[in-house]
């Protein structure tokens, strides 16, 4: 009988084989566990050794800060039961596990994190049960890190720092203008539709925000001479980044404030709130500009905004909000690595000879994923080489991807040329992203 042909090692497998050798050579065995359940006024800590078997275990009122008590009365202890020292493990909640990463880093003591989802996944494996309490979170913890069922955490710095909270702070704009925008399209539907027929686009429209800038109420534009309207008009373009008024949506405006439709009992009240929405959409614009600006900043001083920009389509913030999501991604393994952390990769679904449908995970950071499938509308326009990938993925005779589908395949295909122009800091070619000229290897 012919013995099984043994398969090589893939890169996935070499991968892992070297992420598990660096997490023994922080998690060793001659160390104790502590894991930490991390919480706002209070911390739950639980020693043990790798069987797991609890040591000890402790409450300590206080914000994460306290780590340094909890340090205090763990090493000690440890050292008792035979050990040369603490692995600390928490889950990366929130912003919890810096402060134990600063000080842990200050005392020469190693920190894991272990994935929040795993920690579910370990509690109700427990006993079959959802039961969740501070100390038994703190000993599944504890339990799981040994496994090397955890991450040594990354903690952006310098450049790259600034970037991630630039992009946080830009995704609370984002978010708050489009609730404003929608939310004054919503009032104006009710008291004064007419205006919003005025445009082809009445919200991109920057005629239009001027007109409702020098009032959200039709009953003052109607009794307006047209032609101070129209000055006024003008003298709020300025305000949102326009020049040139458009005569044809200054003219229907005018003709809708005279005829504007709509709940007739609601215009007052609605007009008042409509003005209160014009302003927060107005300050998160003003805001998200200023934001951008700073983020095109940093993509200059890292050496990256001309180089993204070799990516048609491709601009500098676009770039920039994707990197903000991921920090330096030398810090990756791969371009695959990328689109995994994005939760744009394949997920596999076949056993034997059956073979399901494949879909994307859905796992690893949203944010990154949003920032990814907004960039491909302006790659679209713009981009031979994704446009053309884009047709054939929509119409190809085997399988067929609908419009959503389509742009998540080209946003993983984004990250993965993204990646290797930034850690390769080499400009991007439509000849070897569309295939037609292959890759030089990377020097030794």
């Amino acid at each position: 009988m012919p013995k099984a042909k043994r398969p090589d090692l893939t890169r996935g497998d070499l991968w892992r084989n070297a992420r598990l050798a660096r997490l023994r050579a922080v998690v060793r065995p001659e160390r104790a566990i502590l894991g930490i359940d991390l919480a706002s006024e209070k911390q739950a800590a639980v020693l043990s050794d790798h069987e797991p078997t609890t040591l000890a275990k402790a409450m300590f009122p206080g914000t994460p800060w306290v780590i340094d008590e909890i340090l205090d009365w763990a090493l000690p202890l440890a050292e008792r039961a035979g050990f040369a020292g603490l692995v600390v493990a928490c889950e990366p909640t929130g912003h919890r596990w810096k402060p134990l990463l600063e000080r842990c880093r200050a005392r020469g003591t190693e920190l894991v994190c272990v994935n929040p989802m795993l920690v579910a996944r370990a509690r109700e494996a427990e006993d079959f049960t959802k039961d969740r309490a501070d100390f038994s979170d703190a000993t599944l913890i504890a339990r799981l890190a040994p496994e090397r069922r955890c991450h040594v955490p990354y903690l952006a710095e310098g450049l790259w720092s600034r970037l991630r909270h630039l992009g946080a702070r830009r995704n609370q704009l984002l978010v708050q203008a489009t609730v404003a925008r929608q939310g004054l399209r919503d009032l104006l539907e009710c008291y004064w539709p007419a205006l919003l027929a005025a445009a082809t686009k009445p919200m991109g429209s920057a005629t239009l925000r001027a007109v409702l800038s020098v009032s959200t109420g039709p009953r003052v534009i109607a009794a307006m001479d047209e032609r101070a309207f129209a000055s006024a008009v003008s003298g709020e373009l300025p305000r949102w980044g326009a020049r040139r008024c458009s005569r044809r949506v200054l003219r229907a405006a005018f003709a809708a404030a005279r005829a504007p439709g709509g709940v007739t009992s609601e215009v007052p009240a609605a007009a008042e709130r409509a003005g209160f929405a014009l302003s927060d959409w107005h300050r998160a614009l003003c805001g998200l500009h200023d934001v951008e600006v700073r983020m095109v900043e940093v993509m200059e001083a890292l050496g990256l905004a001309e180089l993204v920009t070799t990516i048609d389509g491709l601009s500098v913030v676009g770039a920039a909000a994707i990197l903000a999501e991921t920090g330096d991604p030398s810090r990756f393994g791969s371009p695959r690595t990328w689109v995994k952390h994005a939760g744009l990769a394949p997920r596999a679904n076949e056993s034997g000879n059956f073979r399901g449908q494949t879909k994307t995970s859905g796992r690893g950071r949203p944010a990154l994923r949003t920032a990814a499938w907004r960039a491909t509308w302006g790659l679209l326009p713009h981009n031979a080489v994704f446009r053309a990938r884009y047709e054939h993925l929509q119409h190809r005779s085997d399988n067929p991807l609908n419009d959503g589908k389509a742009r998540a395949a080209l946003g993983a295909a984004l990250l993965r040329q993204l990646f290797v122009v930034v850690t390769t800091r080499a400009a991007w070619s439509a000849d070897i992203a569309s295939g037609r000229r292959e890759v030089a290897p990377r020097a030794a």
